[in-house]
């Protein structure tokens, strides 16, 4: 099993884009990144911590209806 690490904004946001969302659109105060119909915020900081991430993650998986293991979003 893989283990969580930090990510930065530019990194997830790249593997983002792999998993099929579209690139970042400004919108008020965050920018937002679109899958189909969800739509998600993603922070501001430059640097993801690993709770972060996971938070994240879960949105995510309960946003494209698909769970993502830690190997799947290590190889991204």
């Amino acid at each position: 099993m893989g283990k969580w690490n930090p990510c930065k904004r530019r990194d997830f946001i790249k593997k983002l884009k792999k998993l099929g969302f579209e690139p970042p659109e400004p919108g008020g105060r965050h920018f937002y990144m679109r899958y189909g119909t969800y739509t998600l915020t993603l922070p501001g900081n430059k640097e993801y911590s690993v709770p972060q991430i996971k938070m994240l993650l879960n949105e995510i998986e309960y946003g494209i209806s698909r769970k993502i293991s830690i190997e799947e979003w290590s190889n991204l």
